[in-house]
């Protein structure tokens, strides 16, 4: 698919969406432009360059004369860290170029927003009833505990300049960037985010790494042993961020800003013997090039899609160390590398080898290994039985992502020709793709755990797959057969469709009516639900919706008459909001709902 046809596709995504909204809401026509923001940030969340808490709003105002704007926001499971998106929607087929001068308008309508809320103007003035008030008043109040501020322009025309020179406020550093429509297609095509990595050691570091080099003669990869300076190390965190720690482990190593003490002392006090205390790094690269040393000795000069697997807390150490203690000599620290570079053609194969380095390379430590997993037997059933198994209509089917990245990449290799790439899309779209993450944010819903899931994707994982361990053992694989899994795709739909009755509802914390909706429809009907109609409709009844609509109008008034003042987003982590809303008070369910099984009902 060639950069414009992605376009047209991505408009075409952005109406359809628009469309399946007015069709079941009798409100106003959603913005345009919070679809799009809500596309692009979604495909963001997907491959780590934001987070998974990710909200949409739209937000303008004037402030002594200067225009201020708002799209959206996502925040760190930690809340250490904050991106802000502002969007700019032409909605043209063709592509159009934009001119710099408007997108470094837009960042700075969006970087004036945060100023104003910094500096608590916003709160004062802003009427608690708009859907970013909460977040203006979370900025006044957790300003200081901000590791990485982050603003995004987002355009579906050609912008030349990608991002813009960093500011400040209050002492932290804001960074400036722009996701235009041909920034998202490059991370489409690819698959993965790592192809933008360049690293050139000469400009970095002053030269090329020493390493003793490798060459792969009967393996798939090259292999070098190197040392990167900390202050190089410190400078490529600063650059990429957390972007330079996806591959998968992306979401164990993104930063968190708690700097290990061991790490600090000794970058503190005994900055010389940190390569012979610390463990190092391990890399893994697409691309190697070597030159020479100022000794003659082999070196690497550049690496693309460079990507740490193992070392990521190091890395973050490093960089906020220096950030919260300046004194810190960095320039006398050797950080031990272990670069791996891979030569594989083929993406899936490639990413499970990267996901067996740092399963392995983690070993020795208490990593998160359920953001490892896509080799257990769970998973690798459930993409077996996603390609086995069709819709009702015998050509649709549903796409479990075992592997990141593995959708984009059926598209580019089965979509050889631009007919053979629609019918892909029109019986696999991506609205039925279907993540690790994913599977485990609706199951666990259904399973009435929605202040888990509120906790975000990462650690309701992680929950999930606990909870699965401790009932079946070594032997999930053995309780997923055709039944379960139509079931489970039949829950995914109730999800996602409630999502799309919800969103036009409410202003703020869609997110967090939707969970505990679909809970407490679980919870209340749950036993009487007929999950093979649903997966037989592919869908659900307007008497259905109509009750979530009803029901969501209801949740959504007990969530905040509940939450005594906090935010709604963080209220919804607790047991007792859950408790709260199990036990509040609801209209009785609409009795013709055709879902509710007349057998169970009986």
């Amino acid at each position: 698919m060639e950069l414009s046809e992605f376009l047209l596709q991505t408009q075409m995504d952005v109406r359809a969406e628009i469309g399946d909204r007015l069709a079941i809401s009798d409100g106003a026509s959603p913005y345009n432009e919070s679809v799009f923001s809500e596309i692009v940030m979604q495909h963001m969340a997907e491959i780590g360059m934001t987070f998974p808490d990710y909200h949409i709003c739209h937000y303008t105002a004037k402030v002594a004369n200067a225009n201020l704007r708002l799209s959206g926001y996502a925040v760190s499971e930690e809340a250490d860290q904050i991106d802000l998106f502002v969007c700019i929607y032409a909605g043209s087929d063709d592509l159009v170029s934009i001119p710099d001068s408007d997108t470094k308008m837009a960042a700075d309508q969006c970087f004036r927003f945060l100023t104003n809320c910094v500096n608590g103007r916003l709160v004062s003035t802003m009427e608690k009833s708009s859907d970013s008030y909460d977040l203006a008043l979370t900025i006044k109040e957790c300003y200081e505990k901000l590791d990485q501020i982050r603003v995004y322009v987002l355009t579906d025309r050609q912008a030349k300049a990608k991002n813009f020179k960093s500011r400040e406020v209050n002492g932290k550093t804001v960074k400036l960037e722009v996701m235009d429509i041909e920034r998202l297609y490059r991370h489409w095509s690819e698959g993965k985010p790592r192809d933008e990595l360049v690293v050139n050691f000469n400009e970095v570091s002053g030269g090329p790494l020493p390493c003793v080099y490798v060459p792969g003669e009967m393996t798939d990869y090259d292999y070098a042993l190197t040392v990167i300076p900390g202050e190089a190390l410190r400078f490529l965190y600063e650059k990429y961020g957390a972007r330079l720690l996806e591959a998968n482990v992306r979401s164990f190593l993104s930063a968190t800003g708690k700097v290990n003490k061991g790490i600090r002392d000794t970058l503190r006090n005994d900055p010389e013997k940190f390569m012979a205390y610390n463990n190092g790094i391990v890399v893994v690269a697409d691309e190697a090039n070597l030159g020479k040393t100022q000794d003659g000795g082999t070196g690497i000069l550049w690496l693309k899609g460079m990507q740490i697997v193992n070392g990521g807390q190091t890395t973050a150490s490093i960089y906020f160390s220096k950030k919260r203690n300046p004194e810190i000599d960095l320039s006398r620290v050797r950080v031990p590398a272990k670069v791996i570079i891979l030569h594989s053609c083929d993406t899936v194969t490639e990413e499970a080898l990267i996901s067996d380095i740092s399963r392995y390379a983690n070993s020795q430590n208490s990593v998160k290994q359920s953001d490892l997993s896509a080799n257990k037997p769970f998973h690798v059933d459930m993409e077996k039985l996603s390609l086995s198994t069709y819709c009702p209509d015998g050509i649709g089917r549903w796409f479990y992502e075992r592997a990141s990245g593995s959708y984009n990449t059926m598209l580019i290799r089965e979509g050889t020709t631009p007919a053979r790439l629609r019918d892909l899309k029109a019986a696999i779209p991506s609205s039925r793709k279907i993540t690790k993450t994913d599977l485990a944010k609706y199951l666990n819903t259904w399973d009435c755990k929605p202040h888990i899931v509120s906790l975000g994707s990462q650690k309701n994982f992680e929950r999930f797959m606990e909870a699965l361990s401790q009932q079946q053992g070594q032997s999930l694989a053995q309780i997923i057969d055709v039944l379960t899994y139509k079931k489970m795709i039949a829950k995914a739909i109730v999800f996602k469709k409630t999502q799309t009755i919800v969103r036009p509802m409410f202003p703020a914390f869609q997110g967090n009516v939707v969970v505990y909706l679909v809970a407490l429809l679980s919870f209340r009907l749950g036993d009487k639900i007929d999950l093979e109609r649903i997966w037989n409709k592919q869908d659900i009844s307007p008497e259905l919706r109509t009750q979530l609509q009803i029901w969501a109008n209801e949740i959504n008034v007990e969530l905040h008459s509940s939450s005594g003042g906090k935010m709604i987003s963080e209220w919804a982590k607790k047991q007792g909001c859950w408790e709260s809303v199990q036990n509040a008070g609801y209209s009785q369910p609409l009795d013709n709902i055709p879902e509710i099984s007349r057998k169970n009902n009986a």
